[in-house]
């Protein structure tokens, strides 16, 4: 990844209001040739300027939807940049305001290590070996996804594509044995428990060990592969913190991203991607309480949009996404007064030959239909 120069004293001495205006007057005067595109987990200040709303995928399918727009300013991390990069059209240009907005989990899977990976599980058993990665994911990864026969995966249709992989080829599947989830483990934990499948057929691998740390009969056993990865931000609700929120609060229901450990989906009421907490939430009756296992820039925004019910964030002390965080007002003027002068600065650029790949793996995932309502713990 490329290295953010600093910005110059201009944006970050400005004031909030003139930073606003600022970005306002730019939009209007860049017309529809702009698209400002704004991830659920980005803060208000700089959603307010987004022409769409959305996760990853969603975004980067309407980005490349808008055929008269010519800039493309994402608002999110780099791989969303990336995605949207693969999907949009050659006459559009792609722009990340701030190139230290990355993501953790994604940067946990490299490419060379997930490579030798599926080769050293594929040669401990001689079993067909399909890898099945989260759209979280860089576009290198995505592009080995599609040479290996496998694709990509949103946490709405993960369920749907690891039956998809495990399908016999015969019958329209990717005729896998083994799924190799990567790079979070505990979606794919999550998600092939929701499956009815037992937890021991799921086997952790570790990049930095032999093997992954894993013998023969370890794999031979596991259904699933998963890649020691996570994300951070849902790495911090504890099974504590459902014990205290229900104690706080009669009749609350919880609701998490399967993103969380496995320990906190089981105590929680219902797990579910960020859609379909939307979703979720939208639906439910007014005067409910509930408590969200999920980014907290989204569960606040979820409860000045809801103010009939009671929404709070699952952990008390919070959960933000530092990097998407980076993206701030200064970073996105910059970005525009880039645009208005001709002088584009952190254009996203994914080779060809490795976007020709990773387009089939999301083209893959995009054709396996989503999941629209939460997973119930019963």
């Amino acid at each position: 990844m490329e290295t953010q120069i600093p910005l110059p004293s201009e944006y970050t001495r400005a004031e909030t209001s003139e930073l606003s205006n600022r970005i306002a007057a730019r939009k209007e005067q860049l017309g529809a040739k702009l698209c400002v595109l704004g991830h659920h987990y980005q803060r208000d200040e700089v959603i307010r300027f987004a022409d769409f709303t959305g996760d990853s995928l969603e975004l980067s399918q309407l980005a490349a939807g808008q055929s008269g727009a010519e800039f493309i300013v994402f608002c999110g991390v780099h791989f969303m940049a990336e995605s949207a990069d693969i999907l949009s059209s050659p006459g559009q240009q792609v722009i990340l305001p701030n190139l230290h907005a990355g993501c953790a989990m994604a940067e946990m899977a490299d490419v060379e290590d997930v490579a030798a990976a599926i080769e050293e599980v594929s040669a401990l058993t001689g079993a067909a070996v399909i890898p099945v990665s989260y759209v979280n994911s860089t576009a290198d990864i995505k592009a080995l996804t599609a040479r290996a026969g496998g694709a990509c995966c949103t946490s709405s249709n993960v369920r749907n594509v690891f039956e998809w992989a495990l399908r016999p080829a015969a019958e329209g599947g990717a005729g896998a044995e083994k799924v190799f989830c990567i790079p979070d483990q505990h979606l794919g934990r999550n998600t092939a428990i929701a499956m009815s499948r037992r937890e021991d057929e799921c086997r952790l691998y570790d990049p930095h060990l032999p093997n992954g740390g894993l013998s023969a009969t370890d794999v031979e056993r596991a259904t699933f592969i998963l890649w020691k990865g996570h994300c951070y931000v849902h790495q911090l609700f504890r099974p504590e913190h459902v014990t205290a929120v229900r104690k706080a609060h009669r009749d609350i229901r919880v609701i998490v991203h399967p993103e969380c450990p496995r320990e906190v989906v089981e105590l929680a009421d219902a797990e579910g991607s960020t859609s379909q907490i939307i979703t979720a939430i939208e639906a439910a009756e007014a005067g409910s309480k509930w408590a969200i296992g999920t980014e907290s820039n989204l569960v606040n925004r979820l409860a000045k949009r809801h103010k009939d019910k009671f929404i709070c964030v699952l952990n008390q002390a919070g959960a933000a996404c530092t990097q998407m965080c980076r993206i701030d007002l200064p970073h996105l003027l910059w970005a525009l007064d880039g645009i208005a002068s001709g002088q584009i600065v952190n254009r996203i650029t994914v080779p060809p030959e490795t976007a020709a790949d990773a387009r089939t793996a999301l083209q893959r995932m995009i054709d396996i239909k989503a999941v629209t309502s939460v997973t119930r713990n019963l």
